[in-house]
């Protein structure tokens, strides 16, 4: 095929020098065909662009391991709900006796069946009869773990978590029948709702909202046939409250060892009351 001359061979794609077109590479200023356009942010570019463009560029993560590890992501959060739901669809196959190895009852922290790991296990745990149970928990779990994890960081929310689920266990051993089991999130996420309403109210956040939802809930727990233990909220609420008070008043730069040796120190009085029946 001849060249075009001049003018004319400049509305002609440079790369198929037959095809007529007036569109322009929005970096190189060539002609372009469709079949040689590729979208980009501000018109299209051309196939020798956007390979340039593509060598040039940092290399980035797939989408879901930048939606657990990269900006704006919340992967602790991410992460404790999607081990719950693995748990529950394992405790759904029959014959594994998963709920009965990981479920919590004061009777577990007694001499002579003492399995005190199961105060944290029994956070992962839900009832398997009523499925809006774990859906609810984690519902609760991914709006108030995706704003304090953003806000506390990745430790200090998992800390938080782990400590408020702990402390649900502790308001079960202390005020439940011991030979009641129980299962579910329900002590940890009173406890987030607690260092969230402590945190809210310090930096003059309006938290009425909050205080009626935390309300309702802890209302509900005390409904005769509802089968909600509502000493695991009672606990965790507490614990999650302290924890947020430690959290806003230990801010500073300055500040971080004590914040941190604080949040050790109220981990070790947990445990050193997980040990009271056992010990007394």
């Amino acid at each position: 095929m001849t060249d075009l001359p001049g003018t004319a061979a400049a509305n002609y794609c440079y790369r198929h020098p037959g095809r007529p077109s007036f569109i322009l590479c929005q970096r190189c200023g060539r002609t372009i065909c469709p079949d040689c356009q590729t979208q980009a942010a501000v018109g299209v570019i051309c196939p020798e662009c956007m390979n340039e463009q593509r060598r040039s560029a940092p290399r980035t993560k797939p989408a879901i391991l930048t939606r657990f590890s990269g900006s704006g992501s919340h992967p602790v959060t991410s992460s404790i709900i999607v081990i719950t739901v693995a748990v529950f669809l394992l405790q759904l196959i029959p014959g594994l006796g998963v709920t009965d190895k990981l479920l919590y009852a004061g009777i577990y922290s007694y001499p002579g069946s003492f399995e005190p790991w199961r105060m944290l296990t029994t956070v992962f745990v839900h009832s398997t009869g009523l499925i809006f149970h774990v859906l609810l928990n984690m519902y609760t779990l991914w709006i108030f773990g995706q704003i304090l994890e953003e806000m506390l960081g990745r430790w200090r929310f998992l800390a938080l978590y782990l400590l408020s689920g702990l402390a649900g266990s502790l308001g079960v051993l202390f005020l439940s029948d011991p030979l009641v089991p129980v299962v579910g999130a329900s002590g940890a996420i009173f406890g987030l709702m607690g260092a969230f309403l402590v945190i809210q109210r310090r930096l003059g956040g309006n938290s009425t909202q909050l205080l009626i939802l935390v309300g309702i809930n802890l209302v509900i727990g005390f409904v005769p046939g509802f089968n909600i233990a509502w000493q695991a909220h009672v606990g965790g609420l507490i614990a999650g409250a302290s924890i947020g008070l430690i959290f806003v008043q230990t801010r500073r730069i300055r500040q971080q060892t004590l914040q941190t040796g604080l949040l050790a120190g109220f981990g070790v009085v947990l445990l050193a009351l997980g040990f009271v029946k056992f010990l007394g």
